[in-house]
């Protein structure tokens, strides 16, 4: 983990430092180069207030656009060309902006000045911090070949597939970055892979422990791709787990063109990929979650205080409900409402509400049809247990329930809760668990297809359940 972070301030100190060095060439060639073109004489280089507030802006712009762009993420799994691109279109973008917002108001001789401004910057910028990524990305990726750097590896499966595949990463020239730790067996023999020297580690059943003991990064599943009961039953159990995983094709899998190479000398995998908005659409929604969070909060404060005496007028208790839900990964965090029922309402257990349930307080019944008892979550969004658009969060006592009808519900850990859902607005609140099986059906293609569009229409539409108050 230090080195980690080591290589990070490394990656930050070198694209500040390049960042500064073109704002510092781009500066002199506006006043040594432009300027005099336009007013026919020399321009003395003064380095002024504007020039140091741009030296300490200028960078940490970059920085940030970086940021959201995903570069400082997975540090140790960068690969050269990935590198290449991502800076290239990176800088693309961060210059046409600086250019839109800083160059396009100076006074010039010609329009061709501006072309030649704009290639200056995004040359200097590309080029400098490429330069230094470069170096800082080979030394990494030499590291991993050589097996300084590597990620704790575990091998599901059992039998000649299995075997097949551990021998041929450990007889790779170059190491891939696998350490392995061992292999859990799923349905099969395990004597062959103990020939391969790795240890057995358990079986499948145990596969979460061992995950967390021997803090695996990386899963290689070693069963028949073909096999898709067996590989929907790994996966989904997997999804709790922040580890990569990666399956053993078929030759038709190959052929379909499933398998995407990242390394010349690396074995042939399908990596089941978890990025499931890209690292730019992510930050933007975060960002999102976070400033529509704090205006509803500032904004809303009025409605808030209205609701709040209308609660406590309306029945004896609390005026906000508070309940353990599972998060994002699985972890449990306390949900925050306006209360909607009276005090003891599940004094007999866990129950799900409905339409005619008596339990339901004749405010509640208003508030949950416009909505307006979700408002508190602001604050849940705010501490970063909830966005504003994602699967609605259960209590474990009825996500054991689901599962045993819909065993992928693990699926919905993947990303944040929310405050609204593809499902809540297709459904409202469930009755009971069929419905809740059926709402599942939506989350899961909202997060197959999550993306910022998506995000808005579905907020848009939950604007006008409110305004409409015909929320179920």
């Amino acid at each position: 983990m230090k080195n980690r972070r080591s290589l990070v301030l490394k990656y930050l100190f070198f694209d500040i430092l390049s960042a500064a060095v073109t704002w510092w060439v781009f500066f002199r060639y506006r006043k040594t180069y432009l300027e005099p073109r336009k007013f026919g004489y020399d321009i003395e280089v003064l380095y002024d207030d504007n020039f140091y507030l741009g030296l300490f802006i200028i960078p940490l712009a970059w920085v940030l656009l970086y940021a959201l762009s995903g570069h400082y993420s997975k540090i140790y799994r960068k690969h050269r060309l990935k590198e290449l691109g991502q800076t290239l279109v990176t800088c693309l973008v961060g210059c046409l902006i600086i250019f839109f917002v800083l160059i396009l108001d100076d006074q010039i001789a010609t329009y061709k000045d501006y072309y030649s401004a704009f290639y200056l910057l995004f040359l200097m910028q590309f080029g400098t911090t490429f330069f230094f990524r470069f170096l800082l990305t080979s030394n990494t990726v030499k590291k991993v070949h050589k097996g300084k750097i590597g990620f704790n590896t575990l091998v599901i499966g059992a039998g000649g597939a299995a075997t097949g595949i551990v021998d041929e990463i450990m007889n790779l020239k170059k190491s891939p970055g696998y350490l392995f730790k061992g292999f859990v067996s799923y349905n099969g023999e395990s004597k062959e892979l103990l020939s391969t020297g790795l240890a057995s580690l358990g079986t499948y059943a145990e596969v979460g422990k061992v995950v967390k003991n021997y803090e695996v990064e990386e899963v290689i599943v070693a069963v028949e791709s073909t096999d898709h009961k067996a590989l929907g039953e790994i996966i989904s159990k997997l999804e709790e787990h922040s580890v990569s995983i990666k399956i053993l094709p078929d030759m038709y899998d190959i052929l379909s063109g499933s398998v995407k190479m990242t390394s010349i000398f690396g074995a042939p995998l399908i990596e089941v990929s978890r990025e499931i908005m890209p690292a730019w659409q992510r930050s933007l929604k975060r960002i999102m979650d976070v400033s529509v969070s704090l205006l509803g909060l500032v904004i809303l404060s009025p409605l808030y205080i209205g609701l709040m005496i209308a609660v406590k007028l309306n029945s004896k208790g609390p005026v906000f409900f508070k309940q353990e839900r599972m998060g994002y990964l699985g972890k449990p965090f306390d949900i925050i409402k306006f209360r909607t029922m009276c005090v003891d309402a599940e004094k007999d257990g866990p129950q799900l509400s409905s339409t005619t349930d008596s339990r339901i307080t004749h405010l509640g019944k208003w508030m949950r049809k416009t909505r307006l008892d979700e408002l508190p979550q602001f604050y849940n969004v705010l501490k970063g247990e909830m966005s504003l658009v994602g699967p609605r969060p259960e209590r474990q006592y009825f996500i054991d329930k689901i599962m045993e009808h819909a065993p992928h519900y693990r699926h919905l850990h993947k990303v944040r809760p929310g405050i609204t859902s593809w499902g809540q607005v297709k459904y409202g609140y469930a009755e009971n668990v069929d419905q809740m099986v059926q709402r599942l059906k939506y989350d899961v293609i909202y997060i197959e297809n999550m993306s910022l569009a998506v995000d808005l229409k579905i907020l848009g539409y939950t604007v006008l359940t409110v305004l409409k108050g015909s929320g179920k």
